[in-house]
């Protein structure tokens, strides 16, 4: 093994997943610096979850390393990659899956509650970060109750509750209309900046990836370069369509 650089709060080396006998993940390696917000890019399907999942703990890879904080992930037991994913990590979702027994504020305080912080003080933070996405009004619903964007927005304040040191961002942002997902989107790197939190954040929308502070992009399993193209000038766009006709 090869330690990580020293600077990287993630490092992943020559990751190789396989899913039913198909490559999800083929040699991919990246680092990830603390406070950084990562954009992981590429179409539906080029590895982007499978990825977020390996530097999670989520998911062992067949090949290859996955380092924390200088620790390595990858040679952990189940439980150890339980607690490591409890205490120091946030995870958002596609789609919002709350407990539909719990209100808004419950389900938001679940994670603090979790690592035994009292009913109160739990309550008073996921209040705060529901006020924070717009939804302090939902906080005694019900999750049937909601739309689903203030379901997803219930969980992405579920992740940023606990503070976590790193949080995983899978298509946060899918269920919301644009105007929701830029407020979200605001709220989430404000908050991340703001608490020194590190973002890994896969989108396949490019406003999404934007707002990230450095982008790699995947295809087919593969880290792959972003080729920008020049725009094309009028005279050329004449030329080009007088030599189509």
């Amino acid at each position: 093994m090869v330690a990580p650089p020293d600077n990287d709060v993630l490092w992943a080396r020559a990751l190789h997943v396989k899913h039913n006998g198909s490559p999800a993940l083929s040699g991919v390696s990246l680092g990830v610096r603390e406070g950084e917000i990562l954009a992981v890019g590429g179409p539906r399907g080029s590895g982007k979850t499978t990825l977020l999942q390996c530097l999670s703990g989520q998911l062992l890879p067949q090949q290859g390393e996955v380092w924390f904080n200088s620790v390595p992930v990858h040679t952990m037991g189940p439980l150890s990659r339980e607690r490591l994913r409890r205490d120091r990590f946030g995870w958002i979702d596609p789609a919002p899956v709350l407990i539909p027994e719990l209100n808004a504020w419950e389900n938001a305080a679940l994670p603090l509650m979790l690592r035994g912080t009292g009913r109160r003080a739990a309550k008073k933070t996921a209040l705060e970060w529901l006020e924070r996405l717009d939804i302090g009004d939902c906080a005694r619903k019900r999750p049937h109750t909601l739309l689903q964007a203030e379901r997803q927005r219930v969980a992405i304040a579920r992740a940023l509750v606990p503070a976590p040191t790193v949080l995983f961002a899978d298509e946060p942002t899918a269920p919301l209309h644009r105007a929701d997902r830029a407020h979200v989107l605001r709220t989430l790197t404000t908050a991340a900046r703001s608490h020194g939190i590190t973002v890994v954040l896969a989108t396949h929308d490019a406003d999404t990836a934007a707002l990230a502070d450095r982008t790699v992009s995947l295809l087919d399993g593969r880290r792959v370069n972003t080729v920008h193209l020049p725009p094309v000038t009028e005279t050329e766009g004449r030329a080009a369509c007088s030599l189509s006709v």
